[in-house]
């Protein structure tokens, strides 16, 4: 980055991205110090490098980021859910089958919920909403019913 003087970077991830940018914009200075230590730049170069601006972009299909509507891959992620839901509700209709259908999302219900919403599902499960206990056997009778 340093011989080609690159000194802007724009990070588009999750906390494991951001964080680690975050950590390598701290520890900038010490590893320009190791590289003219080590002869792989000149002092010159390091000096007209000194710093390192970083701008992060949340890109998550959770959308979890407070302070923003959508994160990038939020969207795409949701689309992607629908293809399948599509793909799949023929085939549950045409052989009077109920499908589950699990999405990711970690510690977050969002795409679930939209999901489930838009697709006219009978049961969704959110991470903010834990289950109730016999959960199983209403979700068990409303298929039932569902498929009746």
């Amino acid at each position: 980055m340093v011989t080609l003087g690159i000194t802007n970077l724009i990070v588009i991830g999750g906390d494991g991205s951001l964080t680690g940018a975050n950590l390598f914009r701290q520890e900038w200075q010490g590893l320009l110090e190791e590289l003219v230590q080590s002869g792989a730049i000149s002092e010159k170069m390091a000096k007209e490098n000194n710093s390192l601006n970083i701008v992060g972009m949340v890109g998550s299909i959770d959308n979890d980021f407070c302070g923003t509507d959508m994160t990038i891959g939020a969207d795409t992620a949701l689309h992607r859910i629908f293809e399948a839901v599509d793909a799949i509700t023929t085939t549950a209709s045409s052989h009077q089958r109920t499908f589950v259908l699990e999405v990711m999302g970690r510690h977050c219900g969002y795409l679930a919920l939209v999901a489930g919403l838009g697709a006219g599902a009978d049961y969704v499960f959110i991470p903010e909403w834990p289950v109730q206990e016999g959960w199983e056997e209403t979700m068990c009778n409303q298929s039932e019913k569902s498929q009746g």
